[in-house]
């Protein structure tokens, strides 16, 4: 039964990066039907991270994109508005396969966030009866932790000064799988809002990256889908996680460049 409940719930993403495979993700934060699961996966995607943070999606819809997702093999990732445990708990039991964390300064708070996505021992999620991750099926709780547990991403962002400071006690923090540095967020909390070549952001990704070297974690960065030389030599250094766009932009972008080709015909 253990060996089933594992292999229902096989987390590929995470299994691409122990790898060391490149895995490649794009956020959801427009588009509030089930359709973009199906979409993620034609356009090659290995994963989509639902952004609670800065959408007005709701639990609902968060959860049917999640078990869409899964159903076509791509892992859905959540992006939570609030690091509230109640709140991790539920984006965990409606399907997502891991929560991206923003707003985290300390190891207090990556500690506390782990506690909240795990399950005993290594954690004090509740347990709820029946998940989608495991297709609804029953099996004894002590399979299921072990299960779940392992499959569940903790992705924790490094977006700001205090988190940076941080990042080593951070990184330590058992539980943790990879540091996700926001670029656009970490440029204004260090007073160089949009300069994404700065030398300070070039530090910051030195910094981090010998952190999840030393601890065995991995490094993922967002906010650099403009910039595809920063993307090669931070791939060369060893990045393996990338957020390469919302679906907003994708969009946006589709659109514009078909109206322009349609106009200078």
């Amino acid at each position: 039964m253990a060996k089933l409940a594992s292999e229902l719930v096989r987390n590929e993403v995470k299994e691409k990066l122990k790898r060391g495979e490149l895995v490649v993700s794009m956020a959801v934060k427009l588009v509030r039907s089930i359709e973009i699961a199906q979409i993620a996966s034609t356009a090659g995607f290995d994963t989509l991270y639902i952004d609670l943070e800065h959408s007005s999606f709701s639990l609902d819809t968060t959860a049917q994109i999640c078990m869409a997702s899964m159903a076509v093999g791509v892992t859905p990732l959540v992006r939570v508005a609030s690091t509230d445990p109640a709140h991790i708990g539920r984006v965990l039991d409606g399907g997502a396969m891991g929560i991206i964390a923003p707003h985290v300064q300390t190891n207090a708070d990556a500690e506390r966030i782990v506690r909240a996505a795990k399950f005993p021992p290594y954690g004090d999620r509740s347990f709820t009866g029946s998940l989608p991750h495991l297709r609804y099926r029953t099996f004894p709780a002590a399979d299921v932790f072990e299960a779940m547990n392992e499959a569940t991403m903790v992705v924790i962002m490094i977006e700001s000064s205090q988190g940076l400071e941080s990042v080593e006690a951070i990184a330590a923090v058992e539980g943790v799988d990879m540091l996700f540095i926001g670029t656009n967020d970490l440029c204004a909390s260090l007073g160089i809002p949009g300069q994404l070549d700065h030398p300070s952001i070039q530090d910051a990704y030195s910094r981090t990256l010998a952190a999840c070297r030393k601890h065995g974690k991995h490094l993922g960065i967002g906010g650099l889908g403009g910039k595809p030389e920063m993307v090669s030599l931070l791939i060369e250094r060893g990045a393996r996680y990338f957020s390469t766009g919302t679906d907003i932009s994708f969009l946006l972008a589709s659109a514009t460049a078909k109206a322009r080709q349609m106009r200078s015909t």
